[in-house]
């Protein structure tokens, strides 16, 4: 079997994402992402592109032009308001906040600073104006099936409790 990356091969992999700055972790995914290449880019054509014709067990470090992938950092879509006029719901790093423009426009915020006074809304995402390396490590690589082509990934099963669930 061949277990090159390459197209229509379904993949499954781990990574990081790491800030290269100081090291630290901005996102960890232990639980396997499948994919089927040339078929689904959602790990960004930068990384896909870096995956191919690497093998099942390689691990690897991928550097990532940021900025290519979600522009420059705004400061227009930083807002900072006072804590009291803030819902309750939104005063905790991490929550998130649907905004809408004038337009009906929608985009996603992020809180990413609360203090005694003030809460940060931020619409930038947060890897914006940093420099970041994916870290990955390929666990399988294995011809696709026809669903695995057509879905672009992996194919959620149902558990024997749901189908039980659905039979009856």
């Amino acid at each position: 079997m061949n277990n090159v990356i390459q197209e229509a091969k379904y993949v499954e992999l781990i990574y990081k994402v790491i800030d290269k700055k100081t090291g630290n972790v901005f996102s960890e995914i232990e639980y396997p992402v499948g994919y089927v290449h040339g078929v689904n880019d959602t790990l960004g054509k930068q990384v896909i592109s870096e995956l191919e014709g690497r093998k099942q067990g390689d691990i690897l470090e991928v550097n990532i032009d940021v900025e290519k992938i979600y522009g420059s950092r705004d400061e227009t879509l930083v807002f900072i308001d006072k804590i009291e006029n803030v819902p309750l719901e939104y005063q905790k790093i991490g929550a998130k906040v649907v905004m809408e423009n004038s337009k009906g426009d929608s985009k996603e915020f992020l809180v990413t600073k609360v203090d005694d006074k003030t809460v940060t809304i931020d619409g930038n995402n947060l890897l914006c104006g940093r420099e970041v390396k994916f870290l990955l490590e390929i666990l399988l690589v294995r011809d696709a099936t026809d669903e695995e082509i057509e879905a672009g990934g992996m194919i959620e099963k149902q558990s024997d409790i749901e189908q039980l669930l659905t039979v009856h």
